[in-house]
């Protein structure tokens, strides 16, 4: 009664109903936090796959290729992966291969396709399979004039390479083999690994791993802040990861050593940019793990060469 009369009820009631908004409010910010928390969580798990996707996509493709057999057109005959010592008796069977002088053509594809010069020699040779070599960029093409081998090739290091007629295919080893002195690098957003090799034996090494923030989690701090401090630990990785490969830069004592980058596919090109880095090759690879087996693992997928038999 002494309530009413003082006003003070109606009071308690309104502090009542704010304590309920209050809370209500409390719940929805919480719940918007979480799904913002998940949907941050799962774009970066999206984009660790990226890299094993781009591989599958790839693989897919080969696949659908051989699988669609009523698809009309022509298609690649045989498709193989060569690593190791069969890439090295393959090679080895190419480059023996004679005909005569100006009798086989070797050219290099990109991207983009055949060259109109190029394909007005090509044509007459290998008629709708060109179609083949068009689809198949970048890579190496090795044919003879009598159609008798026709081959693409998409070794580790694809060169800038004009169509050119001899008695035997222009092929260099060290596009496909490791050989002589040369160092391979793995980056990843936390990981860094340095290989040096003679041939294929490595007689260098330098790897570390960094403390980079992984997938945002419920609470803790906003999802702009992670993003900050997630930036900013990969920027410092990437100057400890340039740091390690000063020795490689331009100018450098081993500017004649040959450097491929492999890795995560945006992290390689940002390793290059923020090193002044001209490498030989570069890939995108997957290779998970500690630097030192991840690095064995980059190697091992780096060297190989797909070869397409038209």
């Amino acid at each position: 009664m002494l309530d009413e009369l003082l006003g003070r009820a109606s009071l308690r009631d309104r502090i009542d109903e704010l304590e309920d908004e209050n809370e209500r409010l409390r719940k929805r910010y919480e719940a918007e936090s979480d799904r913002r928390a998940e949907a941050t969580t799962a774009r970066q798990d999206a984009e660790e796959r990226i890299n094993r996707l781009e591989d599958r996509i790839a693989q897919l493709e080969g696949e659908l290729e051989r699988v669609d057999e009523t698809e009309s057109g022509p298609s690649v005959r045989h498709r193989d992966q060569l690593r190791g010592a069969r890439l090295e008796a393959v090679f080895d069977r190419l480059t023996s291969f004679r005909t005569g002088p100006e009798g086989a053509l070797t050219v290099g594809v990109d991207d983009d396709g055949i060259t109109e010069p190029v394909r007005t020699e090509l044509e007459p040779v290998l008629g709708e399979r060109l179609a083949l070599v068009d689809d198949d960029g970048p890579c190496l093409c090795c044919v003879d004039d009598a159609g008798l081998l026709a081959v693409t090739l998409e070794p580790p290091v694809v060169p800038d390479l004009d169509a050119t007629w001899r008695d035997r295919f222009a092929l260099e080893r060290e596009w496909f083999l490791p050989t002589g002195r040369h160092a391979v690098a793995l980056v990843r957003t936390d990981l860094f690994a340095l290989g040096v090799y003679e041939g294929d034996e490595r007689v260098d090494y330098r790897g570390f791993e960094s403390d980079v923030k992984g997938t945002h989690s419920k609470g803790g701090f906003s999802q702009a802040r992670f993003e900050r401090i997630r930036d900013g630990q990969i920027d410092d990785h990437l100057e400890r990861c340039a740091e390690a490969l000063a020795a490689y830069e331009p100018g450098g004592e081993a500017t004649d050593t040959p450097l491929y980058l492999v890795g995560q596919r945006g992290i390689v090109d940002a390793l290059a940019a923020e090193a002044g880095l001209e490498p030989t090759a570069t890939a995108a690879v997957d290779a998970t793990g500690d630097p030192g087996p991840a690095l064995e693992d980059a190697v091992h997928s780096f060297w190989t060469t797909e070869l397409r038999v038209l």
